[in-house]
């Protein structure tokens, strides 16, 4: 699923009550193509006001290797969000999943804009090759489960499996694998934080660590609420 997919009311979206998360649901896209104009448009700027400005990270830095795997950690967590949309009425999961894929969908936009600012593919040869760079080991508490991409990201089984669930059932499984999720990504923010050399992707990062560290203590008391717990 792309975040500009077109989004079609299901049945329980039909309610007036409804109205103004679908509406927020239809312009994450918009707003992602908004944000990879303005990522694109500061940075050409600022690149034309500043003739000492460095060169371009090379492919194998860190910003450009953090930048290629968080767009693909990232656009998991949108399409995640698109799948429990379908299966729950609970607007508390519902609201969670919204901020969650706008949010994501908007620094991807961001993350790709950056390269192709660069000249850098948007594809690593090597997942998470750039936190061994130069060090000795990789700043990762959390590892990658069999079957899938990068630490926090959930397994095609997984995702299959949240796609065949309804209701609480929907709600426990997409908090609980959406917690991963953020697990990972904050350690993969961190990292950025201390390993990237250009200053508005730092901070990118930075941000990033923060929001998600919130969203997880929001995660842990909905599981709560419900009866669950993270896996």
């Amino acid at each position: 699923m792309t975040d500009t997919e077109t989004v079609t009311p299901t049945a329980s979206d039909t309610g007036q009550s409804r109205k103004p998360v679908l509406t927020r649901w239809l312009i994450t896209g918009m707003a992602a193509l908004a944000t990879l104009a303005l990522a694109l448009t500061v940075l050409v700027t600022t690149d034309d006001q500043d003739e000492t400005a460095t060169a371009a990270p090379s492919a194998d830095s860190a910003d450009a290797g953090f930048a290629r795997d968080m767009a693909v950690h990232h656009q998991q967590a949108v399409e995640m969000a698109y799948i429990v949309r379908d299966r729950t009425t609970d607007q508390d999961v519902r609201r969670l999943a919204y901020d969650i894929a706008q949010t994501q969908a908007n620094q991807r936009g961001m993350l790709l804009g950056w390269l192709d600012l660069w000249g850098q593919p948007k594809t690593s040869p090597t997942y998470m090759s750039w936190m061994k760079s130069g060090h000795t080991g990789m700043d990762m508490s959390h590892e990658a489960k069999d079957g899938s991409l990068m630490p926090g990201m959930a397994t095609n089984t997984e995702l299959a499996k949240l796609q065949g669930l309804k209701g609480k059932q929907a709600e426990i499984l997409y908090l609980q694998l959406m917690y991963d999720h953020h697990l990972g990504g904050v350690d993969m923010a961190r990292a950025c934080a201390k390993r990237c050399e250009v200053e508005p992707e730092q901070k990118l990062a930075q941000g990033m660590v923060e929001a998600q560290q919130s969203e997880i203590r929001l995660m842990t008391d909905l599981l709560r609420q419900r009866g669950s717990a993270p896996r």
